[in-house]
């Protein structure tokens, strides 16, 4: 595509980015497209909408989607750093507004009304708020005097105190389980392992007494007899029914009566038309996406990087995972979307987002200058000739 000795940016960012990750993901963009036009018509139809209404939004984020994750992956490292930290404080802002003047649905305020589109600022506060954490701890292990760690805790509470008012716990578990695993990932004692299991069991706990909303998805899944359980059930009929091989594009039945099919529930209904075989495929590409993105994260020379990589790549793991894991009925019910392949705009922008960071952080970056290996190449063979 591009000779070796060209030297303009496009040319550099081609040979430096981990192109096998850069077609991974865009592969699995591929693949939300096409699961998208199988689930979403159904779901438009009943909102008597244009059928192709949620095919054509979701088409339409993934051409900004793309072109942000790209711009973010020609970014150097520094420039992710701050560009993190500045997304990071317009969220948190934008997160305050929700609660005083975001729309009330389903007895959440999670969006900011913005026309014709509504916009979920916690889904940016994630990757950038990794990324803001990656950076606070290593600069505690290169200037021990800075007070990185009381900083990026409260950042986590501050955060977490916003997800929990509007209230999101789903969003709030992911925050700290990213907070945790840089936390440990960056070398802390281990004795924190049994204090946050301690902090997390009775925050769990307390979550449990004190809001319904938290007990009776507890319950439903603990005890699903006494229970609606209803799109977990139907979740669980689309993949039986699907089989090995499934019933074929557009022939699923469980996705007309399933509310979510686009949305939380899109893994059950690719599995239930396109079969076992294709959602083992995808989860295999998903884990193959995260393995790469560590393994290359692990590789970088620099500790802002490691960390801002592994925070990043176990947020869309987590995602994923949590999605999968409802969809198979093995977690209780939560609204978390499949990265790439769940409709939804602020959750495809922010994961672009995310992704080009991490594209951007696992370039290959020589340790000396470019045009200083060149001079010193033609000198040796000046003398050599």
């Amino acid at each position: 595509m591009f000779d070796r000795t060209a030297q303009g940016p496009i040319a550099r960012w081609w040979w430096t980015v981990d192109r096998t990750l850069l077609a991974a993901l865009m592969i699995l963009m591929l693949g939300g497209l096409i699961l998208s036009l199988a689930a979403s018509p159904a779901v438009a139809e009943r909102l008597e909408l244009d059928p192709f209404h949620f095919v054509k939004r979701h088409a339409l984020f993934l051409a900004p989607t793309l072109g942000v994750m790209l711009m973010t992956s020609m970014l150097e490292p520094r420039q992710i750093r701050r560009v993190a930290g500045v997304v990071l404080l317009i969220g948190i802002a934008f997160l305050m507004l929700t609660l005083g003047f975001g729309p009330e649905v389903k007895g959440s305020r999670r969006w900011l009304d913005l026309g014709p589109f509504a916009l979920q600022p916690s889904e940016f506060v994630k990757p950038a708020f990794a990324v803001t954490c990656a950076w606070l701890f290593a600069e505690g292990f290169e200037k021990p005097d800075m007070p990185s760690l009381p900083v990026a805790f409260g950042l986590l509470v501050l955060i977490a105190s916003l997800l929990v008012l509007q209230p999101d716990f789903g969003q709030t578990l992911l925050v700290v389980i990213i907070w945790c695993a840089l936390f440990f990932a960056a070398g802390m004692p281990a004795i924190w392992i049994g204090v946050f299991g301690a902090l997390g069991g009775a925050g769990l706990l307390s979550a449990y007494a004190l809001l319904p909303h938290v007990r009776s998805r507890f319950d439903r899944f603990l005890n699903p007899e006494s229970h609606d359980t209803y799109q977990v059930d139907m979740a669980m009929e689309a993949i039986l029914r699907g089989g090995w091989f499934g019933r074929g594009p557009g022939e699923g039945t469980i996705k007309r009566v399933l509310p979510d099919s686009h949305t939380d529930f899109i893994f059950a209904v690719g599995a239930e038309e396109f079969g076992i075989i294709i959602s083992l495929a995808l989860v295999a590409l998903l884990g193959f996406i995260i393995i790469r993105g560590l393994i290359s994260g692990i590789r970088m020379k620099s500790r802002f990087e490691r960390l801002a990589v592994t925070g990043l790549m176990v947020l869309f793991g987590m995602q994923a995972f949590i999605n999968i894991g409802v969809n198979l009925s093995l977690l209780p019910a939560k609204g978390m979307t499949l990265p790439f392949i769940s409709y939804g705009g602020s959750s495809m922008l922010a994961m672009g987002f995310g992704m080009g960071m991490v594209l951007g952080l696992t370039r290959k970056r020589p340790s000396a200058d470019p045009l200083a290996r060149r001079q010193t190449s033609s000198a040796m063979k000046e003398r050599t000739a």
